[in-house]
C-alpha cells in the first residue's frame, strides 16, 4: 500500500500546478478583455472631432476595431482609418463608415476628376505619369502609371477630396526608379516629341503623349489625332538605346477605346 500512497502524493502537486499554469494562460485574455473599454475610449478621443461626429466604434476583445455610421467626405473615411491604425491596442480596423455626401452621376465625377488630376500635374509630371481613372456608383478607381509616390499621392488626394466620391481602390503602380530608366524616359520624351509630325502634343500641356517605363519597358499612353501619329510614336520610342520592348497604348481620337 505504500507505494501506491506516494505515487499519489506525487501526482497531486503536479495536479496542482497544472491547474495554475492552465489558469495563468487565461490571465492574458482576461487583462486584454478587461482593456478593451480603455482601447475603445482612446479611439473615441482620437475621433472627438466634428467631421467624425457621426461615427460609431466598438473594440472587441482581439483589438479589432469597428468604425460606422457616416462622414461628409470620404477623406474623413480615409483620415478615420489611419488615425485608428496608430491607437494603441488596436491590432486591425474593420472600416464601415459611409459617406453621405452628395451623389453625382458616374460620367459627370469621371470627367471632373479626370480634369483635376490632369491639371494638377501639367508639365514634367504629366508626361511620365498615366493614372487612369474610372468610377462606378460613387467608387473610383484609380490604375495605370505614377512617375513617383508624390504624384500618385497628389492624385489620391485630389480624388479623396471630390464631392460625390464614396470610395477609392489604389491600384496605380509607381514605376521603379533607376538612374537607366529615368535616362530613357527623357531620350524617348526627346524622340516623340522632337519628330515634327508630333511635336504640336507638346502644345497642350494637359494632353500630352504620357510615357511610362519600368526596367527598360515602355508604354505610351494618351490620344493622338490619327493612326499615322500613334505608329510614329512607336516607332519613334523603339528607336531609344536601351529600351527593351514598346506597348502602344494610345488612343486614336474618334476610335472605340482599346482595353
Amino acid at each position: 500500500m505504500t507505494p501506491m500512497t506516494t505515487t499519489i502524493n506525487r501526482r497531486r502537486p503536479l495536479l496542482f500546478a497544472a491547474a495554475l499554469f492552465g489558469a495563468s494562460l487565461l490571465l492574458p485574455q482576461f487583462a486584454q478583455a478587461a482593456d478593451q473599454p480603455d482601447v475603445a475610449g482612446a479611439v473615441h478621443a482620437k475621433l472627438n472631432k466634428s467631421q467624425y461626429k457621426d461615427v460609431q466604434v466598438t473594440v472587441d476583445p482581439n483589438g479589432v476595431a469597428t468604425l460606422s455610421g457616416t462622414v461628409a467626405d470620404y477623406e474623413y473615411k480615409a483620415d478615420a482609418d489611419k488615425t485608428v491604425h496608430k491607437v494603441k491596442g488596436v491590432s486591425a480596423v474593420r472600416n464601415d463608415i459611409q459617406v453621405a455626401g452628395p451623389n453625382v452621376p458616374d460620367s459627370e465625377l469621371q470627367k471632373k476628376l479626370v480634369e483635376k488630376v490632369s491639371d494638377n500635374a501639367i508639365g514634367y509630371g504629366n508626361v511620365f505619369d498615366a493614372i487612369t481613372i474610372d468610377v462606378h456608383d460613387g467608387v473610383v478607381t484609380l490604375g495605370g502609371h505614377s512617375h513617383d509616390y508624390s504624384n500618385r499621392d497628389s492624385a489620391l488626394a485630389i480624388v479623396s477630396t471630390t464631392p460625390g466620391v464614396k470610395d477609392v481602390i489604389d491600384n496605380t503602380e509607381v514605376d521603379p526608379t533607376s538612374p537607366m530608366d529615368d535616362g530613357i524616359r527623357l531620350a524617348v520624351a526627346r524622340a516623340v516629341y522632337g519628330y515634327p509630325s508630333l511635336n504640336r502634343y507638346a502644345v497642350d500641356p494637359e494632353k500630352p503623349i504620357r510615357i511610362s517605363v519600368q526596367n527598360g519597358h515602355v508604354e505610351l499612353y494618351g490620344v493622338v489625332d490619327s493612326q499615322s501619329d500613334k505608329d510614329t510614336a512607336n516607332i519613334q520610342a523603339n528607336t531609344v538605346p536601351g529600351v527593351f520592348s514598346v506597348e502602344n497604348h494610345l488612343q486614336v481620337a474618334g476610335k472605340p477605346s482599346e482595353k
